[in-house]
């Protein structure tokens, strides 16, 4: 049994008082109900035995309960009760408060001592992990906290409150906390101490906002920091586990409120806006037409629009039966049809500045959401933006030279209100851009990206547009040449031949006397190739105003000094009667036109990668992917499972930058849509990219390179395997991570699971993995591929893989944004014109001034500050990150288990170790893709970093 040690660890003065503590909670409820709490004076009662007084005391502050023949020591400390078979224990309840407070909310601050100090603001009722015979649930006792004021912590802004009980001897080892809050208003909670039980204290991390009881009467539980497998769930905390599942799946009705602390699931069908202009309105994606991962559900209302189209669609249908002529009518009434253009499942929308709902625990802190709001993003959207618009609406032009761009980081854009602006307007804005620029200026000022400070002449030359795609921001989509020619494998009725239009005889030009075949063999070819995922998307995105693109195919060849370059490039229009393979191919060559169209050519392939980068690789594949996985383990695993305790740490903030995401970045009409090539079909293009290419497995980083022919099995290798490239950034830094996260995982899995059959024997554990697959990723539920999960082996392949993707694979291919993107030539996110032909009117234009038609086909000056400015807040990174290997220290108390708590700084060791390697391969003149004059080297899976934007450090969230 669990004893309790007869001494009060905290003291303070207790002074006898006529005031006499009555607190009084409800049991449990029973019919899978929470636990509810409620005030009958100040009476205190422990469920299932005797009555028991306690005394609460707060800080300095004491209030005594009158308790029989009740003995303080010489420091006023309880020491024990007039029984024998009671103990005196004290729970030290921590409290973050707000940084930045304003007035009213000090006052309100005041208000709340009060009420704590009169035992009505916070209750507590300590649950057992045994069993009481009566109820046959966890024994507990209830009381309240009671103080006149908190006691001060060390740290600015957290607070302590403490409350004493008196618990029977038998009481046995306090394993959960319920934690009523009577304030009209949420409060932090950090965490929850427990003092005066042998062992030593017992820690309740909670890092949690417990919501007021007039939003929701049930009360919080908090369990201790153990970590259980359901079937090793003490007795007295099986009902208290699924309860709390319960309370966190929510029943799927209803619109969630900002308190609420439910997850579940929703297809993506509020991106479009047609409530507010039926050019807005954007197909639902989730569905066997537009497969797509599921976000966390908000339940507001369907839009306007779509409640109109379920409307007129009865009306319609009700008609036909009665004449077919009052269907035509119909159908020729414009105002009828305003809603068809909208799913009736579309969900409407919450626009900026109210925020879009996640559970509460996954909104930004307040150091977060500081860096974001007013250093980044929020500011940017709100303010830097509409007035970089108000600069240049009236004149939105191109950059007309080079030394255009060069002043974005020199001198900056200077911001000026449009005339017809109202006063108040830009008295409102100057004063907003005074908080995010410097004081007495006006300018939005950038700084010099990565690619261009060292060398800014680089993003010139072939050997730099090839190691981009080794160690740049998007370093995942080269692959091996595997069979020559190349084929498309898109329906050859719609769009014409397979076969590329690079030929052998072209290729073998450039392969300093080696045939196809043998450059093949020795792998030698590589290829970039963007044809069939954009080839049925080109013609509506060219339909589009100021957006010209093709289907691309970038052959590369790795010569025998090591190095990489392109050597073909293929640019592919839909075909057409008089063109049935209307494809093109170029070349560097070496007279001035072929260079010039050769920039051209390279600058569209860039175009094409920086879509694919932004909208598969990062959204789809590591944000949008990663959100079922976390709406499930906390839909499914519990709090005290190890699993949960595990993957904790790997979802923070993700929920809620994904719903900022959702609310401006990849809505219908955000800067994604406005910012790079497929425009208002960019989410179509990230679900034709699901529906085609994702695979759960292949998210494996060893498997990934295997399956692009990067790297081949070889089992006398770390990770098994062994790059074709060896001096590939990406990949080789990406496996000494990919190797750290994968022998941490298998060693914390193998302490939790050593037992034959404890994987499929887990309830939790079973039920995770199967909503992941038949809710999360619906769409791709009956895929064969998914791993199964049988065995501790197959456990820690698939937690390995989600870690990474969170962690490592994010870090890779986000924040080199703004460094190789934040100079429009070397990576636009766009192009405006297609390649001027020798029958083009154009092309004389072209030859008399190549540098104007380059410049005036990227992005015009208005696009490239709005692209610019958001790569800037997604490259950066908030002071309060927290990085792969480090635990904050509120979160020091994650886990009681020394064992584990040894594993993870060996873990932590480990990474500082990859940190050596990587920064010792960055000096090595041998690794000319990451050193070398005016070479930046690849430190984006350096683990750590400090704050900003620094193009290194892994987080161990997706946290922007």
């Amino acid at each position: 049994m669990f004893i309790a040690q007869p001494t009060s660890l905290l003291k303070s003065d207790i002074s006898a008082s006529p005031v006499r503590l009555r607190a009084e909670v409800a049991g449990a409820r029973k019919n899978g109900k929470l636990r509810t709490t409620s005030i009958s004076g100040f009476r205190s009662r422990v469920t299932g035995t005797r009555p028991v007084k306690a005394v609460i005391s707060s800080g300095d502050k004491a209030v005594e309960a009158a308790t029989p023949a009740e003995t303080k020591d010489l420091n006023g400390s309880l020491v024990s009760s007039s029984s024998s078979n009671e103990i005196d224990v004290r729970a030290v309840i921590t409290i973050r408060k707000k940084m930045k407070e304003k007035i009213n909310e000090k006052i309100e601050d005041q208000w709340e001592s009060f009420i704590n100090g009169i035992g009505q603001g916070i209750l507590i009722q300590l649950i057992s992990e045994e069993i009481d015979p009566v109820t046959q649930s966890g024994k507990s006792v209830e009381s309240s906290v009671r103080g006149w004021l908190p006691k001060p912590s060390n740290h600015l802004h957290i607070v302590e409150y403490a409350a004493n009980f008196t618990v029977p001897f038998d009481f046995g080892c306090p394993g959960a906390v319920l934690i009523t809050n009577l304030h009209g208003k949420e409060f932090y909670l950090m965490e929850i101490v427990i003092h005066g039980f042998d062992g030593g204290p017992i820690f309740f991390p909670a890092n949690s906002w417990i919501h007021s009881r007039k939003d929701n009467p049930e009360s919080r539980i908090i369990f201790k920091n153990n970590a259980y497998l359901p079937s090793q769930t003490p007795a007295g905390l099986k009902d208290l586990r699924r309860e709390d599942l319960l309370s966190i799946r929510g029943n799927g009705k209803g619109e969630r409120k900002p308190y609420d602390r439910i997850y579940d699931y929703a297809p993506y069908n509020d991106l479009g806006n047609p409530d507010k202009d039926s050019d807005l309105a954007r197909p639902v994606l989730g569905g066997e037409e537009r497969p797509y991962p599921r976000r966390c559900r908000t339940g507001r209302p369907p839009t306007k629009c779509g409640i109109s189209f379920l409307l007129y669609y009865r009306v319609i249908l009700c008609l036909v039966s009665v004449c077919l002529l009052v269907v035509l009518h119909y159908n020729h009434l414009p105002i009828a049809f305003t809603g068809i253009r909208t799913d009736p499942c579309s969900e409407s929308r919450i626009e900026k500045p109210h925020p879009v709902y996640v559970p509460r625990d996954e909104t930004f802190e307040e150091i977060k959401q500081d860096t974001f709001s007013a250093g980044r993003m929020k500011a940017l959207l709100h303010n830097l933006i509409p007035s970089i618009a108000a600069t240049l609406s009236s004149s939105d032009i191109s950059f007309k030279c080079f030394s255009d761009i060069d002043k974005l980081y020199n001198d900056g854009v200077l911001l000026k209100d449009e005339e017809h602006n109202d006063e108040a307007e830009n008295m409102f804005l100057s004063k907003m851009m005074k908080q995010v620029l410097s004081v007495g200026e006006k300018l939005l000022k950038y700084e010099i990206p990565a690619i261009i400070k060292r060398d800014r002449f680089a993003w010139l030359r072939d050997n730099e547009f090839a190691r981009q795609a080794l160690a740049g921001v998007n370093p995942v989509n080269i692959e091996i040449l595997k069979e020559f020619p190349i084929l498309s494998k898109l329906d050859h009725a719609v769009y014409g031949p397979p076969e590329s239009a690079i030929t052998k005889e072209l290729i073998e030009q450039e392969l300093n006397g080696m045939s196809v075949e043998e450059a093949i063999e020795k792998k030698r070819l590589f290829i970039l190739d963007y044809h069939d995922i954009l080839l049925p998307f080109i013609k509506k995105m060219n339909s589009l105003p100021g957006r010209k693109a093709y289907a691309s195919r970038t052959v590369l060849f790795y010569n025998q000094t090591g190095f990489l370059r392109p050597i073909a490039i293929e640019l592919s229009l839909p075909p057409t009667p008089s063109l049935p393979q209307n494809k093109r191919v170029y070349t560097h060559g070496h007279d001035a036109t072929t260079h010039w169209i050769w920039k051209l050519a390279k600058a569209h392939v860039c175009s094409n990668d920086a879509g694919i980068h932004q909208l598969v690789n990062h959204w789809l594949r590591t944000h949008a992917s990663m959100e079922p996985y976390i709406i499930a383990t906390h839909r499914q695993l519990s709090s005290m499972h190890p699993i949960y305790k595990l993957l904790h740490p790997h979802m923070r903030y993700t929920l809620e930058i994904n719903a900022l995401a959702r609310q401006s970045l990849i809505n219908g009409g955000g800067i994604i849509e406005a910012s790079f090539s497929p425009g208002k079909y960019a989410m179509e293009l990230s679900s034709a990219a699901y529906k085609s290419m994702w695979r759960f497995d292949m998210e494996a980083l060893p498997a990934d390179l295997i399956r692009r022919g990067m790297a081949v099995e070889d089992p006398s290798m770390p990770c098994g395997v062994r790059l074709v490239i060896e001096d590939y950034p990406y990949a080789a830094d990406g496996l000494l991570i990919w190797s750290a996260i994968k022998e941490w995982v298998e060693s914390y899995v193998e302490h939790f699971y050593s037992e034959p059959n404890t994987v499929t024997s887990d309830v939790e554990l079973q039920a995770w993995w199967s909503e992941i697959k038949n809710k999360g990723h619906f769409d791709k539920r009956n895929e064969p591929w998914w791993p199964t999960l049988n065995t501790k082996e197959d456990l820690s392949g698939i937690l390995t893989i989600m870690i990474w993707i969170a962690s490592g694979q994010h870090a890779a291919i986000n924040f080199g944004q703004y460094p190789f993107g934040g100079y429009v030539p070397n990576r636009p996110t766009l192009m405006r014109k297609l390649i001027p032909q020798e029958n083009n009117p154009d092309f004389e234009k072209f030859l008399l001034n190549p540098q104007n038609t380059f410049l005036s086909s990227l992005p015009t000056q208005l696009q490239a500050t709005k692209v610019m400015a958001v790569q800037d807040t997604l490259s950066t990174h908030s002071p309060d990150e927290e990085y792969l290997g480090q635990v904050h220290q509120i979160h020091s108390h994650w886990i009681n288990d020394h064992e584990i708590l040894d594993l993870f700084n060996r873990f932590s060791a480990k990474l500082e170790e990859i940190e050596e390697i990587i920064n010792g391969r960055n000096k090595n003149i041998h690794l000319r893709n990451r050193s070398g004059a005016g070479v930046p080297p690849y430190e984006l899976l350096l683990p750590s970093s400090g704050p900003g934007v620094t193009g290194r450090g892994v987080p161990n969230s997706i946290s922007i």
